[in-house]
């Protein structure tokens, strides 16, 4: 079998193929549903030939292929593709367009809409030597392991966050980040599990993988998600796919605007949502969540400027009564921000915050900016009622050139902490509701867990966040100020 080095070399080879005619963002959306493709054609191929070597002349191995993983109708296979040598991309959009309709249940929509036929940007040329490179390896199941391969497409999709910049935070999180948040939430077999702003469906994958490495039953795990994005959430149908994960219900559409995951009409709930929304996006309809159908808006409808609490109301909202448990991925202005202060005050009062972890800087490929996890909870254990933990975490990074990430003492340090409920000095400490609610709601994690230079810190922070928000805030005005000219006739 393959080794994990020599697949990752393999897919960056042919990924720089086309380096040289498009951006990153653009050669995402032709190597990703090609390398599914032909993973599903040698995959079909070994179904094929062990069906052939079982039953051999004495049946039909035709009559088999219903069984078979994914059906490959007739003249849509890998080697079809790769016998033509003229108009090629029209070849692999038609060839993909009946893979999916062949696979509706399981494939629809997964290889994105990528304009195959221009070939001002893809020459047959081009097509050919991609086609070529990935023919050099069969990525049948005895040469490359479903976990191998999920590895090597998660590679991939972080070489492309990387160079992608600000737009990685709409498809990638990082992914010791979402180790640490399966540590705060501990799923367990037959669990549900959603995220509402899925990107590439790291957390949905990592979940799975989570279960089967601390030998548990995962493949009965319920996995759902939604994605904005609609070759975003066809990457996260591959990703699922590639690490040989069948059952899940992944949605494309505004889960702000148009929630698609429901239950007899109304918002569908879950076990465990863990969820990286866009950070303070501010082109949301604020007018429509005022008077939501779905009942979300049960804190308050946020500004126009900053929608991170309609997110966080509509995972408050999609988590089950008794057992729901949720980590949201957040700037640290949702914690203090003036304009947010009386749905945080009703957040408490309720007592569904349940920890706030501040995280360190450059987590996020394209953004410097920390992040803290919002930690929520329905029904909170007897100890931790009436209480919040607050976890100062901004040190425990490692930062390599442009990169950080999560070391494993880092992890263990954090989530320790989180399931022992335990107030360090310096690091974290509990506060009863009651404080929190005197010092107006403000969840800022420096205002309760003192260190050195603490409160300058506190003061910069706050600062550099209000800054940035009625940076947002200007621009949202310009913007409706420029439509409203437009349709006065001026422009």
């Amino acid at each position: 079998m393959m080794s994990q080095k020599e697949i990752e070399e393999y897919v960056n080879k042919a990924a720089n193929v086309l380096k040289d005619i498009a951006e990153a963002a653009d050669i995402k959306q032709y190597i990703f549903p090609l390398l599914f493709f032909k993973r599903i054609s040698d995959i079909w191929d070994e179904e094929y030939e062990n069906a052939a070597d079982i039953y051999g002349s004495d049946i039909d191995v035709s009559e088999l292929k219903e069984n078979f993983r994914f059906q490959i109708p007739s003249g849509s296979h890998w080697k079809d593709v790769r016998s033509i040598t003229i108009n090629i991309g029209e070849k692999i959009q038609r060839t993909l367009r009946e893979i999916e309709n062949r696979n509706f249940e399981l494939l629809n929509g997964v290889f994105g809409e990528a304009q195959w036929t221009n070939k001002n940007t893809l020459s047959d040329k081009k097509l050919i030597d991609l086609i070529d490179n990935l023919s050099t390896v069969k990525l049948s199941l005895a040469n490359i392991s479903h976990d191998t391969m999920g590895n090597a497409f998660e590679y991939l999709v972080k070489e492309f966050a990387k160079e992608t910049g600000h737009t990685a935070a709409d498809f990638y999180t990082n992914r010791t980040v979402i180790d640490l948040v399966l540590e705060l939430v501990k799923p367990e077999p037959n669990e549900s599990i959603y995220d509402p702003a899925c990107g590439s469906g790291g957390f949905l994958v990592k979940t799975s993988l989570y279960l089967k490495n601390k030998g548990k039953e995962y493949r009965n795990i319920k996995l759902y998600g939604q994605e904005l994005k609609v070759f975003t959430a066809a990457i996260a149908r591959i990703n699922l796919l590639m690490h040989g994960i069948d059952e899940f219900t992944l949605m494309q559409g505004n889960t702000i605007d148009d929630p698609q995951i429901l239950e007899n009409d109304e918002i569908r709930t879950f076990d465990i949502i863990m969820s990286n929304p866009t950070f303070s996006f501010d082109k949301w309809n604020q007018l429509k969540f005022a008077s939501d159908p779905f009942g979300r808006n049960i804190f308050g409808t946020p500004p126009p400027s900053n929608g991170d609490y309609a997110f966080e109301q509509h995972i408050i909202k999609s988590l089950k009564k008794h057992t729901g448990r949720s980590v949201t991925v957040m700037p640290h202005g949702i914690l203090f921000r003036d304009a947010e202060q009386t749905m945080r005050q009703k957040m408490v009062e309720l007592d569904y915050v349940d920890a706030v972890i501040g995280l360190g800087k450059n987590l996020f490929f394209g953004s410097g900016m920390d992040c803290c996890l919002l930690v929520c909870r329905t029904q909170k254990e007897q100890n931790r009622k009436g209480k919040i933990l607050f976890i100062d975490a901004k040190d425990e990074v490692k930062l390599d050139r442009s990169e950080a990430y999560l070391l494993e003492h880092h992890k263990i340090k954090i989530s320790d902490t989180f399931n022992a409920f335990e107030a360090r000095h310096g690091f974290s400490k509990i506060v009863s509701n009651k404080e929190v609610l005197e010092n107006k709601a403000n969840l800022s994690i420096q205002l309760y867990v003192k260190q050195d230079n603490n409160n300058e810190e506190h003061q910069m922070d706050q600062l550099l966040e209000l800054t940035r928000s009625n940076q947002i805030e200007l621009n949202s005005n310009i913007d409706e100020l420029f439509k409203q000219l437009k349709n006065l006739g001026i422009e």
